[in-house]
């Protein structure tokens, strides 16, 4: 049997079914220690794992678990492995088989463009990259566009904007990340647009850079839309947030739907929890409840609307997320300092390649970025 007879499903095609509910079955040939840090979740995703090197004098100890009359869809790192196992299970009699394209690498760096709302002469546009939890944005008017905290895989963007006829103006990172690497230099070099950084998250970077001021507003398409920086510190000390057009709140790391930022990738969480409760406790609060909440991350598919966007009215989030609930600043303290989920695979590393001080080449940006999202603290 050739490769070519065995079915792949690419990420999104697989993203969309879990969105719709479609039951699956989820045969995760990796080693141990990678399926139980991360791996494809979903309501109706049935997910074991069995390591490829167990399967290969026989995929019985497979068959034995494959429901009868469900999709199965094998996965591994970058997608050969699979295959090999997905035709043994073929040979063996197993019917509707097939295996994620490009594996959990390419799982990890798929995007998926969705409309979260209108603007004058455009829209917003969220992509949504699923396999990390990461949002980014096209803020887009007459023509022109801001993208907002984009990813490293820019070619998604261009080629949108391309066929959208949209040319990108400005590039906006509204904090230094340390879980991804950022495309937004790579971005606005490649397009010629102005790239815009909060100053506060600079200090060590080795390139040049606008800086996001608060209160200073970057228009887009002419004047009609106007985005308008927020200082909001606490994820990192720079950290500024959007207002976008008097109605959506583009919150970067500092706010989520459920959850809140983490203050401690820097070291500094003693530091920045004080801050990170201003932001939160006092300054968005003092914002329009109406505003709609679009962040730049999201730890689980409950966060995700049913058209496969994560967006959600900021007064909304005030009455259900729990880390707006807190009573107190000593309590919200130990809360963001205190019993913090594991820290991002090579956070430092990532930090020091988004300053401009390390340059590590494209597959090395793969490995460090490997992993699930983590820059929530849960209530």
């Amino acid at each position: 049997m050739s490769e070519s007879t065995v079915r792949r499903r690419s990420p999104n095609e697989v993203f969309e079914g879990i969105l719709r509910g479609n039951p699956l079955f989820i045969l995760d040939v990796r080693n141990e220690e990678e399926y139980a840090d991360w791996r494809i979740e979903g309501s109706a995703v049935t997910s074991v794992n069995i390591p490829y090197f167990d399967l290969l004098d026989g995929v019985e100890p497979a068959l034995e678990r494959i429901p009868d009359g469900q999709p199965v869809l094998v996965v591994c790192a970058k997608e050969g492995s699979s295959v090999y196992v997905a035709e043994r299970l073929l040979e063996a009699g197993a019917s509707d088989v097939a295996v994620l394209a490009g594996g959990m690498q390419a799982w990890s760096e798929a995007l998926r463009p969705v409309k979260v709302g209108d603007l004058p002469g455009g829209a917003v546009y969220q992509f949504v990259r699923f396999g990390k939890g990461c949002l980014s944005y096209l803020i887009v008017s007459d023509g022109e566009a801001a993208a907002v905290d984009p990813v490293r895989t820019t070619d998604v963007y261009e080629r949108w904007a391309a066929e959208q006829g949209v040319v990108i103006r400005h590039v906006i990172d509204t904090h230094l990340h340390a879980d991804h690497i950022s495309g937004g230099r790579k971005l606005a070099d490649r397009t010629g647009a102005t790239y815009w950084l909060p100053p506060g998250d600079a200090a060590e970077v080795q390139f040049t850079y606008e800086p996001l001021v608060e209160g200073a507003p970057i228009a887009v398409g002419g004047v009609r839309v106007r985005i308008v920086p927020v200082y909001s510190p606490g994820h990192t000390v720079g950290s500024t947030s959007l207002v976008v057009d008097d109605r959506y709140l583009l919150s970067g790391d500092v706010l989520f739907v459920k959850s809140i930022g983490r203050p401690d990738l820097a070291g500094k969480a003693g530091e920045w929890a004080d801050d990170l409760h201003h932001t939160l406790y006092r300054t968005y609060r003092g914002l329009p409840s109406d505003l709609m909440l679009l962040p730049a991350h999201y730890a689980g598919l409950d966060e995700v609307n049913p058209d496969g966007a994560v967006a959600a009215r900021l007064g909304d989030v005030y009455e259900r997320n729990p880390g707006l609930r807190v009573d107190g600043a000593e309590a919200f303290r130990r809360l963001v300092t205190e019993n913090l989920p594991p820290q991002p695979h090579a956070y430092r590393e990532i930090r020091l390649t988004n300053m401009g001080r390390l340059h590590p080449d494209a597959d090395q940006q793969r490995e460090m970025e490997i992993g699930p999202n983590r820059c929530a603290v849960h209530g």
